[in-house]
């Protein structure tokens, strides 16, 4: 290693291949934020792991918080998760849906990257903004399309936000019971809610 943080034997600056040098930062940032997460690493490190001067990391992803919302559109377990459960009819929905993302909650990869990136939301505010921009353009947005109705949006966003509450209070805080709760129970008591957001009728007011 030189004195200006170069890998001894290279100079600094680009390496041959942009596309090849561009991928390689790439995933040695997923390793690293799903190794260490957010605040534990530094573009240093990830400029180590990748084998590049941290100048070049600059230079391609300008921050971190830039980076992290690349990586986020590279690792797009959300948005295949809307996109399968989408496929079957729109009544199933809901309870595609909750199944599909609990089962990405408790898979030990899927959940450890899925805490990574709620816990960076939570520390950074452009990290939360990147994840927003995230889940707005490649998650809402299908599932609104899949919905179909007039307050499609609407209805989607409060779909995430009833489901990210939930994988909170179960996975993150684990509140309890919710926390030990059997997957049934959890699918039983949620997949009729995310339905009714989805596509119950909404015209009526509530009965107080």
């Amino acid at each position: 290693m030189t004195a200006s943080g170069t890998p001894a034997g290279r100079p600094p600056g680009r390496r041959p291949g942009t596309a090849r040098t561009r991928e390689a930062i790439l995933d040695a940032a997923r390793r690293c934020f799903a190794e260490d997460g957010y605040a534990g690493t530094s573009i240093r490190r990830i400029a180590r792991e990748s084998d590049v001067d941290h100048a070049l990391v600059l230079h391609f992803f300008g921050t971190k918080d830039a980076l992290f919302g690349v990586v986020l559109r590279s690792v797009p377990l959300l948005a295949d998760l809307v996109r399968e459960a989408s496929e079957g009819d729109t009544g199933g929905l809901g309870e595609r849906l909750v199944r599909g993302y609990l089962d990405l909650w408790d898979d030990p990869d899927a959940g450890r990257w899925l805490r990574v990136v709620a816990r960076a939301a939570s520390a950074s505010p452009n990290a939360a903004a990147a994840l927003a921009a995230f889940i707005a353009d490649e998650v809402m947005v299908v599932l609104a399309r899949r919905v179909g109705t007039e307050n499609a949006e609407l209805r989607a966003n409060l779909v995430g936000a009833q489901m990210l509450g939930v994988a909170t209070a179960r996975y993150l805080v684990r509140t309890e019971p919710l926390a030990s709760a059997a997957r049934e129970d959890v699918v039983a008591h949620l997949a009729p809610v995310i339905q009714q957001c989805l596509t119950g009728d909404v015209s009526k007011p509530v009965d107080r």
